[in-house]
């Protein structure tokens, strides 16, 4: 009868799980370096967006994804604005292969955070007194499968030997 326990306990432990304990913004930073001369000139807008993200092992199951994203808006050569945006969050993830985790941790958790350092980066551009921007919806997952076909073409073109 106890065998039995913990038969049924060792196969509930290995269950995998996806839990978000936690989302935040970790850090934010607003600049608008040439205002209020900037709202004289005619706008004609240039974006660079830059885009990544971290993972940071906690503890056992636990993970920190941070997504940072920075934005440069330039209006005839002169930086409008820049906002930077590291949207954070705590994640328990157990019971899955290291492959399954990697495309979670790289993807699935970047995505789920992207709409919150989307709304942060939407309020902070309107509170600086410049015109409304949405960021498009980001894949992720293409972002991922591109990223392990780099890998793995590199890995070729180094003779089988996987970049360190």
């Amino acid at each position: 009868m106890a065998e039995e326990g913990q038969a049924v306990a060792a196969e509930a432990a290995e269950e995998p799980q996806f839990v978000i304990e936690r989302i935040y913004i970790k850090d934010v930073s607003f600049e608008s370096p040439n205002s209020p001369a900037i709202f004289t000139q005619e706008w004609d807008p240039d974006t660079n967006l830059q885009l990544n993200t971290q993972v940071t092992p906690l503890s056992e199951g636990h993970y920190e994804v941070e997504l940072m994203i920075t934005i440069t808006v330039k209006s005839k050569e002169e930086t409008a604005f820049l906002v930077e945006v590291t949207q954070a969050g705590v994640f328990k993830i157990t019971g899955y292969p290291a492959e399954q985790l990697n495309h979670l941790l790289a993807s699935y958790c970047p995505s789920n955070l992207f709409p919150y350092a989307r709304e942060a980066i939407a309020s902070l551009i309107s509170k600086g007194s410049f015109p409304e921007m949405h960021l498009s919806p980001i894949n992720f997952d293409a972002l991922y499968a591109q990223r392990m076909e780099e890998e793995q073409k590199a890995a070729i073109e180094n003779g089988g030997q996987a970049e360190a």
